[in-house]
């Protein structure tokens, strides 16, 4: 079975990430077949002055955001 890699900005609680582990090995398990236990989920999380869209690093837009 699959191994899901998750990248989100750091900040969401351990709630949330068993929920969502939760909803997408019951995806994964209906689309697919097979196991809960053969499917693995990895976190990983990004600060914002790590990751980039449309060459801007999401920090700065966020300061620019609390700054209107």
């Amino acid at each position: 079975m699959p191994t899901i890699r998750v990248e989100l900005f750091e900040g969401r609680t351990v709630e949330q990430k068993r929920a969502l582990a939760e909803a997408l090995t019951e995806a994964t398990v209906r689309t697919l077949g097979g196991s809960p236990d053969g499917v693995d989920i990895v976190f990983f999380d990004v600060p914002r002055h790590n990751w980039a869209t449309g060459g801007r690093l999401w920090s700065d837009q966020q300061q620019q955001q609390q700054q209107q």
